[in-house]
């Protein structure tokens, strides 16, 4: 068995006690902390939000819904990527479905956070700098994107490795773990694959023989669905231009707001854990499995399972393992430069969410000129050069939510997702409203394909379009934003 570090056989005095109580406390505050945006903005700023919130719409109201049922079908199958699918049913039945989905995405950053807390725990059973360095990996891209699944399967993953580690020696260890393994994949199969990964790296240092190989073979239950054809469905695919690719989401492994503070951010991040290295402050028994996910982040593929960026999310989770893994008690200005980091990103994001809630509440005007079951063919302008994420990107999701619409903004891609549009299929899904505008060039709407389908345009954007399809006529308009009705669409009523 490996040697317990010295952070873990030192004999507490009534100070380090007490300072041990102050950083627990500090780290649960924290916790709570972390759901701030989403606690003060009325519309969570998430780019992909609004479309899984209409996904959902969809699955709980077709079956007694026949405007539903005239655009869309939804074929449910058990996979491992149904985490906020799942919840958002009790959540739905006693809220509602959007404040349901807000209490939702307000839960995921505060169970990180506790998540994180957890682990450091369960290793050394005290709460420390590796924690709040973790903590700034909670707001990562794919939080910001809104891949509600997948953040919800960190979470599960991180407590389900703190289960493991507390569990060590107890001979029923594997008829809990291998539920809570299912459990992790239902989330999302890639927080299990990270699992399996933590606790394979745990055991090789616990070990340090080939039997760690087996030993993540409780957690081998989701191989059963997976066999036999009840996964995630799709193809992994690189992309174009692989290296320049692998090197850019390296450099937005901690995107949100401002390039500027999220590169410091992440050299800060990067310097304390070649520091770490350096002075032999790294715990082995989840470093291991957090190199290893970081390695992966550059192996696998972009696409894996229908879903985009598997590989920039394993980037910004391994790092957040990797600074969980330091066991460092450095100089309390240095430990205190890790939460004000985090209360600092924070405040940022926030900002951004507030005044970007008040702009998708402006934008929802739209929505009292649609007639209940219109179609809708959604535009939306995206700068190429932008560092932030577009939260108004899927807007339109709110369209299929309050008015029941047609829309062309939904993950609905045959044979990947769930949700379908019936008749038009991969043309009228993601990312057919999105309007890759580069710099000084017009946006030129007249031959826009979707709108060929559709009795109503919805554009969203800074620039005013230099043409509209022909006889469209602007019913409603806000300063980045109108509707217009369309003239003699070509689908069938």
């Amino acid at each position: 068995m490996a040697a317990l570090s010295e952070t873990d056989t030192a004999v507490p005095t009534p100070e380090t006690a007490a300072r041990g109580r102050l950083w627990l406390l500090l780290g649960l505050a924290l916790a709570l902390l972390a759901s701030l945006p989403a606690i003060l903005a009325r519309y969570p700023q998430m780019t992909d939000y609004p479309a899984h919130l209409a996904r959902y719409h969809v699955m709980l109201e077709i079956a007694h819904n026949p405007v539903l049922q005239r655009f869309y079908s939804f074929d449910w199958w058990w996979s491992g990527n149904l985490g906020a699918d799942l919840l958002i049913q009790p959540l739905a039945a006693v809220f509602g479905l959007e404040l349901g989905g807000r209490i939702l995405v307000i839960l995921i950053p505060a169970l990180n956070g506790f998540a994180i807390l957890a682990v450091e725990w369960a290793l050394r059973r005290r709460i420390g700098f590796g924690s709040f360095l973790a903590m700034l990996f909670i707001w990562s891209p794919a939080l910001l994107l809104g891949f509600l699944n997948f953040t919800l399967s960190l979470a599960a993953m991180l407590f389900a490795f703190a289960a493991w580690v507390l569990l060590e020696g107890k001979r029923w260890r594997a008829l809990v773990m291998a539920p809570f393994a299912v459990v992790v994949w239902l989330c999302h199969v890639s927080g299990w694959g990270i699992l399996g990964l933590a606790v394979f790296g745990y055991e090789w240092q616990r070990r340090g023989n080939w039997t760690a190989l087996l030993a993540p073979l409780p957690l081998c239950l989701p191989f059963i669905p997976l066999l036999a054809g009840g996964g995630t469905k799709g193809l992994f695919s690189y992309g174009p231009n692989v290296q320049a690719y692998k090197l850019a989401i390296w450099m937005q492994a901690m995107r949100d707001q401002w390039r500027p503070v999220d590169q410091y951010s992440l050299a800060y991040v990067l310097g304390i854990i070649l520091l770490a290295v350096v002075i032999r402050k790294i715990d082995w028994r989840l470093g291991s499995g957090a190199l290893a996910v970081l390695i992966g982040s550059i192996v696998i593929p972009r696409h894996i399972f229908g879903g985009d960026l598997a590989d920039s999310r394993m980037i910004s989770t391994g790092l957040m393992l990797m600074c969980l893994a330091i066991e460092w008690r450095p100089p309390l200005v240095l430990m205190l430069s890790a939460p004000a980091l985090f209360l600092a990103r924070l405040e940022i994001t926030t900002s951004a969410w507030q005044v970007n809630s008040r702009e998708t509440e402006v934008l929802l005007g739209a929505l009292d000129h649609l007639p209940r079951g219109a179609r809708v063919a959604s535009a939306v302008q995206t700068e190429i050069i932008a560092w932030f994420y577009s939260p108004l990107e899927h807007i339109c999701g709110y369209a299929v939510v309050r008015r029941d619409a047609l829309s062309n903004c939904n993950f609905a891609l045959p044979k990947v997702h769930m949700l379908k549009v019936n008749h038009l299929g991969r043309e009228f899904a993601d990312p057919s409203h999105r309007i890759r505008r580069r710099p000084h060039k017009p946006v030129e709407l007249a031959d826009f394909a979707p709108a060929r389908h559709t009795d109503y345009l919805w554009y969203v954007g800074p620039i005013a379009p230099s043409s509209l399809p022909q006889g469209a006529q602007i019913i409603w308009r806000s300063p980045h934003s109108f509707l217009a009705r369309l003239a003699k669409p070509d689908a069938q009523r």
